[in-house]
């Protein structure tokens, strides 16, 4: 299997090559930003790349979206220590196929890349939970995050205190948060929030 591997940190990329090499891979380019690797991958025509999630420059999901745009054939797999919720959700919607930790030992990556390359339509990437918010909560939502009062919040809305207490209610619960910090930092957790 033909393989481009994009990673900032040298020795990680280095050491993940010559890993996967050892498992039967063909590593045909390197990449250490997110533009290297979407020119080699275009260049190329590898049968998968491995993206790390935070470059620099373009991030693997930015890549991940553009390759699939211009080549939906090529499977795209994250890498990442991040497994964050809000990442997740990012790499599905850009068309990744797989999300993979650094931790993961050589035989298991070299696994789990073939069986996501013999099977690409299969989702492997985890599920996150995400609550459905209501209009009026999805716009109460960021004036909690900027910072705005209850009473702010009534009067950028036209609507009550009270009115906004029982939203902000909802809205814990939802994010099962006891307070708005905790509400508002769960939210950016899960991509409710950017």
């Amino acid at each position: 299997m033909r393989l481009v591997i994009a990673d900032d940190h040298p020795l990680f990329r280095m050491g993940l090559k010559y890993a996967l090499i050892h498992q039967g891979f063909d590593v045909v380019a390197e990449a250490s930003d997110g533009l290297a690797a979407l020119e080699a991958c275009r260049a190329l025509q590898p049968d998968a790349v491995l993206l790390d999630v935070k470059m620099p420059g373009m991030t693997g999901i930015e890549v991940c979206e553009r390759l699939r745009q211009s080549n939906p054939r090529l499977v795209s797999v994250l890498i990442t220590t991040f497994a964050e919720p809000a990442i997740v959700q990012a790499a599905r919607a850009a068309g990744a196929r797989g999300y993979v930790s650094k931790e993961t030992d050589p035989e298991s990556l070299a696994r789990q890349l073939r069986d996501i390359v013999a099977n690409p339509d299969v989702d492997r990437l985890p599920h996150v939970d995400v609550p459905r918010l209501t209009p009026r909560e999805s716009e109460v939502l960021p004036l909690l995050a900027q910072g705005y009062s209850n009473k702010e919040i009534a009067k950028n809305l036209g609507v009550s205190p009270d009115t906004v207490k029982d939203h902000l209610a909802r809205l814990y619960a939802k994010l099962d948060a006891g307070d708005r910090t905790e509400a508002v930092s769960r939210a950016r957790s899960i991509g409710l929030l950017h």
